[in-house]
């Protein structure tokens, strides 16, 4: 399989390609700054060759030690096939595996924050909706 992406920016990474709108409305989402300015400093990961890719699949893919990333983020099948589209947030430091979803326009708030571990993962699983995605603080 395809080695992820080096990058210093946290990877959204696409594994359903059934509807390329719905990518990019994700992508733009992302991409879009919030109300404060803030925005996620991404790089959005269209590649084929993670189509049908599991999360169990892409943790085996993730470099140890210095240059293992805190999080990454799917675009999967519920994502695309979800009104809302959230995307997997999946850990990679302090529990890897450990997972939830968010909107588009709530990964900023989880980007700025996990990146520079300004907060733990922990503090957006115990944020979410009773259905799961975090919307927001």
């Amino acid at each position: 399989m395809k080695p992820l992406p080096q990058s210093q920016a946290a990877l959204v990474i696409r594994t359903d390609f059934s509807d390329d709108r719905a990518w990019e409305a994700i992508g733009t989402a992302i991409l879009q700054l919030t109300e404060e300015g803030f925005g996620a400093q991404v790089e959005l990961v269209d590649d084929a060759a993670y189509r049908g890719v599991t999360k169990e699949q892409l943790l085996n893919l993730v470099p140890e030690g210095d240059q293992r990333p805190f999080f990454f983020m799917i675009v999967d099948d519920v994502t695309v096939r979800s009104p809302e589209h959230p995307i997997l947030v999946v850990d990679l430091w302090h529990e890897p595996g450990r997972e939830f979803r968010a909107v588009p326009a709530a990964v900023q708030a989880v980007e700025n924050n996990l990146s520079i571990a300004n907060m733990d993962f922990a503090d957006f699983t115990d944020a979410v909706a009773p259905d799961g995605i975090f919307r927001g603080f």
